[in-house]
């Protein structure tokens, strides 16, 4: 088991619609029963996610772009901001953190998220996200499609390899 826990990022647009921001809310609900939530500590998916965790009881982690509070606020979700002062560089440091990734919705960045992932070998499950065809060679289990947020937990969680808190 590996000794930090069970570790699922939520990746996903800084601003997003209702529906989003529901399944984004019901993801960290999910999660935050299970372990550790992390996010990139701003608005839209990230916030409605923390928000969802924190609603059970759960640990958020806010892996922020600037070097301060100053610099960026994180929502008032997240219990355990990390300022990086990498920019959109600290995307790298979500993904690196995780045992596993669930993107809800999102545009560019959360493609460039799904990207580090499956290059580093983490998991990712799409939840109402982006459509990839696997390449010829990459492994099936890096790339997932859920239906509902209960679903895309069960298959990070899974996917992880790491066991629950219990």
């Amino acid at each position: 088991m590996d000794p930090a826990g069970l570790r699922i990022a939520v990746i996903g647009g800084g601003t997003c619609d209702e529906r989003c921001r529901r399944l984004a809310w019901e993801t960290g609900r999910e999660i935050g029963r299970r372990g550790v939530l992390l996010c990139g500590g701003r608005g839209g998916v990230m916030e409605a996610a923390a928000a969802g965790a924190r609603s059970v009881g759960g640990l958020t982690v806010g892996i922020l772009p600037g070097a301060s509070v100053a610099a960026t606020p994180p929502n008032p979700h997240i219990q355990l901001p990390i300022y990086t002062g990498l920019g959109q560089a600290r995307n790298q440091v979500i993904v690196l953190s995780a045992n596993a990734i669930i993107a809800v919705c999102g545009g560019w960045g959360t493609l460039n998220e799904i990207a580090m992932a499956a290059k580093h070998g983490i998991p990712v499950v799409c939840l109402e996200s982006w459509r990839l065809e696997r390449p010829e060679g990459v492994e099936a289990a890096l790339l997932m499609e859920a239906e509902t947020p209960a679903e895309a937990v069960r298959y990070a969680v899974a996917a992880a390899g790491v066991e629950e808190e219990s």
